[in-house]
């Protein structure tokens, strides 16, 4: 018993590091339900995170934290790294805890990342859990260093998911209008539009 909230706790510290700034409740859930996982997703949180977003990577994607390419990065790297060892059944219900903290932050007005949560990003981060099971699941034998590149190259050839944007960094709505962020102050679900990963802003 004594190990079992052990790994509990060890799993509840690191969640911070891959999906969030901080763990939540959910995610606290998630943890005490699947102990060993979530053993395995410590382990694997502590070297992705060495690995995670160096400048260098920011230079070949972009630096958006949120809706961007660095973003779907985050996503589909951690996922993919923890695929490689555990079931996407499993990992497919830590990405929903993940998403029902994000709705809970929104109630709260909080951000993440510098941005208040919408519908349309956690439809974007689910997704690009997809993209990263898929990836771990194919690539299991990668080192991490060889799955960061794999990573890149996917995301970069349009197969993970971004948030379209204008070249100044502004949301669009899918039928090309800039999104006045300040008519949706506390809007969970904004007009913004899902494309894929190697979209280029043409205004």
């Amino acid at each position: 018993m004594k190990y079992f909230f052990s790994c509990v706790f060890l799993a509840y510290s690191a969640l911070a590091a891959a999906q969030a700034p901080k763990p939540s409740a959910y995610e606290y859930r998630w943890a005490l339900l699947h102990p060993f996982a979530a053993l395995v997703v410590n382990k694997i949180t502590k070297a992705c995170d060495q690995d995670a977003l160096p400048k260098w990577i920011q230079l070949e994607l972009d630096s958006f934290s949120n809706g961007g390419a660095a973003d779907a990065f985050r996503h589909v790297f951690y996922m993919a790294a923890y695929r490689q060892k555990i079931g996407e059944r499993k990992l497919r219900k830590l990405g929903q805890a993940h998403e029902k903290h994000n709705y809970h932050q929104f109630l709260k007005d909080a951000d993440e990342y510098g941005e208040r949560p919408d519908s349309i990003g956690s439809v974007m981060d689910l997704q690009n859990n997809e993209v990263g099971f898929e990836i771990g699941r194919l690539y299991k034998n990668l080192s991490l260093l060889e799955l960061r590149r794999a990573v890149i190259e996917q995301i970069k050839a349009g197969n993970a998911f971004i948030l379209k944007r204008n070249r100044n960094g502004k949301y669009l709505s899918c039928e090309g209008e800039v999104i006045d962020l300040t008519k949706y102050n506390k809007t969970w679900n904004i007009p913004k539009c899902l494309v894929y990963s190697n979209y280029k802003a043409e205004f």
